[in-house]
């Protein structure tokens, strides 16, 4: 996909106005008021609304081209079968059999509006209970394959990232051979680490389940949001929730209420490292790639600047260096 493209796909947002929100939402038979509360979601476009009864409700509009209609029923599918086995996700609404539903070339998909607050993740019950629910969500995860969601891997969120970025001459030229260094020996020692472990077992995941994604109340969590949904091993909805990996006590909890539902495999400890250093490629490229969408040039102001890039480099170097400090595959986590 050329440059262009991208930019005319970034830019398609901005014909998406209040009155075309409304009118999609009246199509699939809600009565909104006229009121629309701007959710935070830099990837799409998320509105909170009330209807005439005073229930709320979240629409959600998906950026242009880039997920396929079947890529985006499985994530409504996922999260459906997940609600009806009482795990709580937030599930979109259906309307005559369907749930994703087309306005104005945008698509959507409506949500019951459940708030919440950020769980403590410094509390043992806390991480326990998490912990059971992320056993559920996986027990149900391997239960069947994605078809048409992606697989989390080093070519897409490692080598595809620093590509993009490298092709698209976002790195200054007073680093790049610096950048190219440091990325070049990450990807490498990535690379050899999945070889050792690359038979783990892959299931459907939430695929981005950090602490802003999972919403508490006093009846316990809510998991939100299965945008980025795709197969992986199990872990990866596990390490965004620690602080770092010395902190034995948060995964010791999490996994005490995982292994309730469902065996964790210890073995993944040692992919920990190299997922983060794909996280932190991936990241940059995301930024690159919507770079020309300026709600991205006005949220992050300092992406792109040689402040940035320069501290890129050095939190790259920092991650080689965990990297190569890691235990050998013979030891113990």
């Amino acid at each position: 996909m050329s440059q262009q493209d991208l930019t005319d796909i970034n830019q398609d947002f901005y014909r998406l106005t209040p009155d075309q929100v409304l009118d999609a939402i009246e199509s699939m038979g809600l009565e909104p008021e006229a009121a629309l509360l701007p959710l935070n979601s830099y990837e799409n476009r998320v509105y909170q609304f009330k209807d005439y009864n005073q229930k709320r409700f979240v629409v959600k509009f998906y950026r242009p081209n880039r997920w396929s209609d079947e890529q985006i029923k499985e994530e409504h599918e996922f999260s459906k079968q997940l609600a009806d086995n009482e795990v709580p996700v937030v599930a979109p609404l259906e309307y005559q059999g369907q749930s994703l539903f087309k306005h104005s070339g945008f698509r959507f998909a409506v949500f019951e509006s459940k708030g919440g607050r950020n769980p403590n993740m410094d509390d043992k019950d806390t991480l326990t209970w998490i912990g059971r629910f992320l056993g559920r969500i996986h027990l149900l995860g391997e239960a069947q394959s994605f078809n048409h969601r992606p697989l989390l891997t080093l070519q897409d969120f490692g080598f595809e990232s620093v590509e993009y970025l490298q092709t698209h001459d976002f790195v200054p030229t007073h680093i790049k051979e610096a950048y190219q260094s440091v990325v070049s020996h990450i990807l490498e020692k990535c690379d050899q680490v999945f070889s050792c472990y690359g038979q783990l077992e892959t299931i459907r995941l939430h695929g981005d389940c950090h602490p802003s994604n999972i919403m508490w109340t006093d009846d316990g969590p809510h998991f939100v949001d299965f945008d980025d949904c795709r197969s992986g091993p199990s872990i990866q909805d596990f390490w965004m929730l620690v602080n770092d990996n010395s902190s034995r006590g948060q995964w010791d909890a999490l996994i005490e209420g995982y292994e309730d539902f469902r065996e964790f495999d210890d073995r993944q400890f040692k992919i920990v490292e190299p997922l983060r250093a794909m996280r932190m490629l991936h990241y940059s490229a995301w930024l690159a790639r919507r770079w020309q969408d300026p709600s991205f040039q006005h949220n992050f102001p300092w992406f792109n600047t040689n402040r940035y890039w320069e501290e890129q480099v050095l939190s790259l170097k920092e991650q080689l260096a965990v990297l190569l400090h890691m235990p050998s595959a013979s030891h113990q986590y």
